[in-house]
C-alpha cells in the first residue's frame, strides 16, 4: 500500500516544530502517568496506616520492573513501526506492530507466572517483612496479572508516536489518570476496599488505557495487522535486540538514585529530607526532558528508514536546540520559584540548602542528562541499542559514585549534588559524541567493525496483503 503524506510526515517539514511538538504532549503523558502515582500514594495515605502506605512503596518497587520491560518493548515497537514508514512500506510498519504486540501480551504473561508464586521471596529482597510484606503480595496479586495489558498500552501509544500522531499519542494515558482518579476514591473508600480497592482502580485504568490506544491506533491508521507467524519470528531478534538494552537502561536510573540517597545519608537527616524533596521535583520539572528520548524516536527512525540521513543529524541537532531552549526557561523559574517552594516543604537547614542549590545554578545540570536521552533516541533507532545501556549504566555507577563521594568529601552534602552533575556532564559528553560518530556512519560501528544495517537484513515475509 502506497503511503500518504502523513504516514512519514516526519520525513519532511520544519524540524524543530516536529520536536517540539511530540516533546510537548509525550511530556504530557508521562506527566499523567506520574500523577497517577501520586493519586495512589494520596489516597492510600489518607487511610491512617502506615503499613498500608508501606506496602504500595515495595509493590511499585516491583512494579518498576514491569514497567522496565515494557517501556523497552514500546521503544522497540516505534522504532521498528517508524522505521517501516519511513521505508514507504506501510504493510511492513504494520507488521511490526502487530508481532512487538505479541511480544508485549508473550512477556506480559510470563513475568506475573514467573513472580507471583515466588512473590514473598521477591518482596523480602527488597526488604518487606511480615503484615508489609502480606499486604504488597495481596497488591502485586491484583496488578501484574494485568502487566500484558500495560504493554499492550505501551505498544499501542509508541506506534501512534510512530505514525507521529501526537495528539492521538498523549490521550490515552490522560485517559488512564481520569479513569484512575475517579476510581479510587470509590473503591477505596465508597466501598471500603483500602488498598485492594487501589489496586483495583490501577487495573481499571490500564484496562481504559489499552483499550483507547487500540481504538487510536487502529481507527485513524490501521497500524495493526493480524498477527502472522513468519512475521513475528522475522521481527522477534530485531525487537528484542532494541527491547532488552532499553530495558537495562530504564533500570540504571534508579540505581544511580540510590547511590546518591546512600551518600547523602552520610550528612544527616536534614541532607536525605532535601534528597527526597528534590527526586520529587525532578520528575515534574523534567518531564519534558525525560519524554525527549520516546518523542525524538520516531523522528530518528523514519528518517533513518527513509534514507534522509540529513534530516537524521538535522533532529540530533533540533532536540539538542530544543533541550537547552527548555532547561534555560525552567531553571529561572525554579530560580523565582525556590523560596515558596521551600517554605512549602518546611524546609530549614541543611535540607533548604540543598533545595536551594537544586533549584539554583545545578538545575542547569539538567541539560546533561537531556543530551543523554538524545543520544539514547539516535542509539535505539539507528541500530545501536547496546549504547543506551553502555551510556546510561556507565552515567548511573562510574559518573555518579565516585563523584557523589569525591565532592562529597570536599564540600558536604552539596557535594554530593555536585559530583552528581559533574558526573553527568562526562557522560553527556561521551554520549553526545558517540550519538554523532552513529549518524555518520550508522552502518558501522563507532569503534569500527562493520556490521550490517538492520534494514538491510529486512525481509517481508508476510504472504497477506495489508488491507
Amino acid at each position: 500500500m502506497a503511503l500518504t503524506d502523513t504516514d512519514a510526515r516526519f520525513t519532511q517539514g520544519n524540524l524543530f516544530r516536529h520536536v517540539t511538538v511530540m516533546s510537548v504532549t509525550s511530556s504530557l503523558g508521562i506527566a499523567a502517568i506520574f500523577a497517577v502515582d501520586l493519586i495512589d500514594v494520596l489516597f492510600i495515605s489518607m487511610l491512617g496506616q502506615a503499613e498500608l502506605a508501606a506496602a504500595a512503596g515495595y509493590a511499585g518497587v516491583v512494579m518498576f520492573f514491569a514497567s522496565a520491560m515494557n517501556i523497552g518493548l514500546s521503544i522497540a515497537a516505534g522504532a521498528l513501526v517508524a522505521r517501516g514508514l519511513g521505508q514507504g512500506n506501510k504493510r511492513l510498519a504494520a507488521e511490526h506492530a502487530a508481532s512487538s504486540a505479541v511480544v508485549a501480551v508473550a512477556f506480559g504473561a510470563l513475568l506475573p507466572l514467573l513472580a507471583l508464586p515466588n512473590i514473598h521471596a521477591i518482596l523480602g529482597l527488597i526488604g518487606a517483612q511480615g503484615e508489609v510484606a502480606d499486604l504488597a503480595a495481596r497488591y502485586l496479586w491484583i496488578i501484574l496479572p494485568t502487566t500484558a495489558l500495560s504493554g499492550l498500552a505501551m505498544v499501542a501509544v509508541a506506534v501512534l508516536r510512530a505514525h507521529g500522531d501526537a495528539r492521538d499519542a498523549m490521550t490515552p494515558s490522560l485517559l488512564g489518570a481520569l479513569v484512575n482518579g475517579v476510581a479510587d476514591p470509590i473503591l477505596i473508600f465508597a466501598l471500603g476496599l483500602g488498598l485492594d480497592g487501589a489496586a483495583i482502580a490501577t487495573v481499571l485504568a490500564r484496562l481504559a488505557t489499552a483499550a483507547m490506544g487500540l481504538w487510536l491506533a487502529q481507527r485513524g491508521h490501521r497500524g495493526f495487522c493480524w498477527p502472522d507467524l513468519p512475521c513475528l519470528r522475522r521481527d522477534l531478534k530485531d525487537a528484542l535486540g532494541i527491547a532488552l538494552p532499553a530495558m537495562l537502561a530504564t533500570v540504571a536510573t534508579p540505581v544511580g538514585t540510590a547511590i546518591v540517597t546512600r551518600e547523602m545519608a552520610r550528612y544527616g537527616s536534614d541532607a536525605v529530607a532535601g534528597m527526597a524533596v528534590i527526586n520529587r521535583l525532578v520528575p515534574f520539572v523534567s518531564a519534558v526532558i525525560l519524554a525527549l528520548s520516546g518523542a525524538l524516536g520516531p523522528i530518528f527512525a523514519q528518517n533513518f528508514g527513509a534514507g534522509r540521513m540529513d534530516r537524521v543529524l538535522g533532529t540530533f541537532r533540533e532536540g539538542l536546540r530544543f533541550l537547552t531552549i527548555y532547561v534555560l526557561g525552567v531553571s529561572a523559574l525554579l530560580f523565582l520559584v525556590r523560596e515558596p517552594v521551600a517554605d512549602l516543604f518546611d524546609a530549614t537547614g541543611k535540607m533548604r540548602d540543598l533545595l536551594y542549590l537544586f533549584m539554583g545554578p545545578l538545575a542547569l545540570a539538567m541539560i546533561f542528562n537531556g543530551a543523554i536521552f538524545v543520544s539514547n533516541a539516535a542509539f535505539n533507532n539507528l541500530g545501536h541499542p547496546g549504547y543506551s545501556t553502555v551510556v546510561n549504566w556507565g552515567r548511573n555507577t562510574l559518573g555518579t559514585w565516585p563523584f557523589a563521594v569525591g565532592f562529597g568529601m570536599i564540600w558536604g552534602a552539596e557535594g554530593v549534588l555536585v559530583g552528581q552533575a559533574v558526573g553527568g556532564a562526562i557522560f553527556a559528553v561521551a554520549g553526545l559524541w558517540l550519538g554523532l560518530r552513529v549518524i555518520e556512519a550508522p552502518c558501522r560501528d563507532p569503534l569500527g567493525a562493520h556490521h550490517t544495517c538492520p534494514d538491510q537484513r529486512m525481509q517481508v515475509v508476510s504472504h497477506r496483503s495489508y488491507r
